[in-house]
Formats: C-alpha cells, structure tokens, sequence
C-alpha cells in the first residue's frame, strides 16, 4: 500500500535541474506561423523568459541565420535577458550546433525546456535529439507554433510519443514557483502573472486591489 507524503514529484520542474532554450523567436520565423497567433506567442515568450530570468534559469538564446535572412529575437526575450549572447546558427536543429552543445555541457543540467519556431522543425530537431542522449525534455507548448494548426500538433504528438513532456508557459512560471509561501519570490511571480498572465493576472489584480488578498495566507 503507498504511503502519501508532503513532497514534490521529481518530474516537476525546480529553478536549478534545467535548461531553458529559447529558439529563433525572430521576425521570419513568426511571419508564417499560424498555429498561434503572433500576440499571445510574444505574450508568451515574455511570460517564459521573465520566469526564467527572475527565478535564475540557466537559459540559452539562439538563432538562425539573424543577419542574413530571419531577422532579430524578439525583444520581449531579450529584454529579460540584457547583454546576454545570442548564439546564431546555419543548422535548423539546435542540437547539431557546437557552439550550443559546448553551452549545454558547461551548464550540466540533467533536464532541457524547450520553446520557438517552428515546433515541426527547430523543436522537433532538439528534442528527439536530446532524447536519443538521455536528456529529460520538456516542451512549452504554447510558447512554440508552427506553419498550421497540423504541423504544430503531428510535432507535439511526435516529441510526445518520443518521450517529451509538454506543458504550458504558464504551467512553468507557476512550477518554478509552486509554494506561494515562498516569499523570496511571491511578489516576482504574481507580477509576472499581472502583466503577462491573461484573465488569471486580470484576477490577480482585482483581488489585491479590492480586497488585499494574498495566495500565500
């Protein structure tokens, strides 16, 4: 008989077991994405990447081929990340890049996340191959799209049945979080979830401001 204990699973998500790689959010990749449509993908983005950046992920930027075809990452990204490198590529799969490698190696985390465009392409390419190398993967999947609704659900479907766990951007920042008695961070996250959090940000300003309410009491 299981014995029931006041503890975290070990497939959730903690600030310091992973990775975040963020993969050409840029101007030409996002012109024919059409499986989400380009204001919540940037909402997104930034939602990710101000989770990753207040909580201390090790997180990597690249792109593909910035200056001679697909243009700059977005700024919602880079923002949350300044002066931070951007690892430009030739390759369409992260993974078959040295220079990203050489940055996953040197981080050491045991777990990867993964977000960008397009899921059937830049993501599908990292994820079976960190699989394949015993990597634990993660794909946010609201923060990814593709060319159709189709490409982006037969790449999820295909991650999936390889092994990838998806979640949502939300899901992350609420996961890194997970206690809101954890004060060090509280107000970090409930202002990321007032400015990029949708109707649940809306709620959250409503009840502080009409009633002083607090998740953590």
């Amino acid at each position: 008989m299981s014995h029931a204990k006041a503890a975290p699973g070990k497939a959730l998500l903690t600030p310091q077991d992973h990775t975040l790689i963020l993969i050409d959010f840029q101007s030409q990749m996002s012109f024919a994405t059409r499986s989400i449509d380009a204001v919540t993908l940037r909402n997104n983005a930034a939602l990710i990447s101000h989770a990753a950046a207040g909580f201390g992920v090790s997180t990597i930027l690249t792109t593909v081929a910035e200056k001679s075809f697909s243009g700059p990452m977005f700024s919602e990204i880079t923002e949350a990340f300044p002066g931070q490198k951007l690892l430009d590529r030739t390759s369409m799969n992260t993974w078959e890049d040295e220079a990203v490698i050489a940055k996953v190696n040197e981080i050491g985390k045991p777990r990867v996340v993964l977000a960008g465009l397009w899921t059937g392409v830049c993501i599908v390419g990292p994820a079976l191959s960190a699989l394949e190398q015993g990597f634990e993967v993660y794909v946010i999947a609201d923060a990814c799209g593709d060319v159709s609704d189709e490409a982006h659900e037969r790449a999820m479907d295909r991650m999936v049945q390889a092994g990838a766990r998806p979640m949502t951007a939300l899901q992350y920042l609420l996961e890194l979080q997970r206690d809101w008695a954890r004060a060090e961070t509280y107000d970090l996250t409930t202002g990321i979830a007032k400015k990029f959090g949708g109707a649940y940000g809306l709620g959250i300003i409503y009840a502080k401001t009409m009633f002083g309410a607090q998740e953590g009491h």
